[in-house]
């Protein structure tokens, strides 16, 4: 009957820690997979060529045509990698972003305010693997670390204009501000926990997070001028560009993709499962189920669960069949132990279906 039915909606959790030496250092970039399309890098928790790889997430980086780093057209063959950048931008966006009225591309907003607002024109992409975030990322659990300087690692933020060292960006109060103006679900706003400035944003559903590049414009106005963008050790800076917008505009995506992979000191979030399940209640009243058809209850046309005639009949539940309208047996459920009945007992029985 149709009120013996009831549909529930669980959701499951999971805590996952990303730390940096997993995504640089512990293998010798071994577990790094760059491709000849080169328009992301594929990062893993083992050496990738094992069979005990896990794909963690993937690594890429582009710019708007209207930034002011788009020297180049969507078509100017000679300065591939900008084509290669700004076409990423561009196929992101129309994936987590959309298009306007007239048809165009809008841009990743700082705010989420799509009809305004501050543009995120240079951003970083972290597309994480499906593996991961499952159905999608719990709001208000995402952090993500990064080294934001070339200096070291202990180095405090210093003055106004002047943050380098170790930063950390979260979606904070995402449960109660979440955005639902994008065509690829819910997102979240990241804030620079030091400064309280949005600087991202985090799409739960698409399990994508989007990091302005002006993380590391920021750091690099420190007055020691060590900020370089490239491989980081975390005692040396490195060697590469003194900017980001220098390798934005000048290495490979996947030479920025390592810059950003060697800076990256943590992420963790909870990842979400959603599990949709029915509840059968299945009644045994106390005028049924109290015989068996199992050949062995008879013995001689006399039940052997019986002495004496003037007993009760006897039964014992093991085993729950769920039944279509045309009586059709869809599925069966087993009991942990068999379930005496008779005429004097009553039973409902609770069968969730997960699916």
């Amino acid at each position: 009957m149709n009120n013996d039915a009831v549909a529930t909606r669980s959701m499951l959790h999971e805590a996952i820690p990303l730390t940096g030496t997993i995504v640089s250092g512990t293998y010798a970039d071994s577990n790094i997979k760059n491709f000849t399309h080169g328009m992301w890098q594929a990062v893993y928790d083992y050496p990738y060529l094992s069979s005990s790889a896990n794909h963690v997430f993937d690594l890429t980086v582009g710019f708007s045509p209207n930034s002011g780093l788009s020297a180049s057209s969507p078509t100017d063959t000679a300065n591939p990698q900008q084509v290669k950048k700004i076409n990423m931008y561009n196929e992101m966006s129309q994936i987590l972003v959309g298009y306007d009225a007239t048809g165009s591309i809008r841009e990743f907003d700082r705010d989420g305010d799509l009809t305004g607002g501050t543009k995120l024109q240079e951003v970083f992409f972290i597309n994480f693997a499906r593996l991961l975030n499952k159905d999608e990322i719990k709001k208000e659990s995402f952090s993500l670390t990064l080294m934001c300087s070339g200096g070291n690692e202990s180095k405090a933020p210093g003055g106004a204009g002047q943050l380098k060292g170790k930063f950390t960006f979260q979606d904070t109060n995402a449960l109660s501000s979440y955005k639902v103006n994008s065509p690829a679900g819910e997102y979240g706003l990241l804030y620079n926990t030091t400064t309280n400035a949005s600087v991202g944003l985090v799409y739960y559903q698409a399990g994508i997070a989007v990091l302005t590049s002006s993380v590391f414009d920021e750091a690099a106005t420190g007055s020691d001028g060590s900020f370089e963008f490239g491989p980081y050790d975390k005692t040396f800076p490195g060697n590469t560009f003194s900017s980001v917008k220098a390798a934005l505009t000048g290495a490979a995506i996947s030479g920025s993709a390592d810059g950003l992979r060697n800076r990256l000191v943590n992420v963790s979030f909870n990842n979400t499962t959603e599990l949709n399940s029915t509840i059968y209640f299945c009644r045994a009243n106390n005028n049924e189920f109290n015989y068996s058809a199992n050949p062995t209850y008879l013995s001689a046309s006399r039940l052997v669960v019986k002495n004496n005639n003037t007993d009760l009949p006897v039964s014992y539940v093991t085993t729950i069949g769920l039944y279509s309208s045309d009586n059709e047996l869809l599925a069966t459920a087993k009991l942990s132990e068999p379930l005496k009945k008779t005429p004097n007992d009553e039973f409902t029985l609770r069968v969730r279906l997960d699916y």
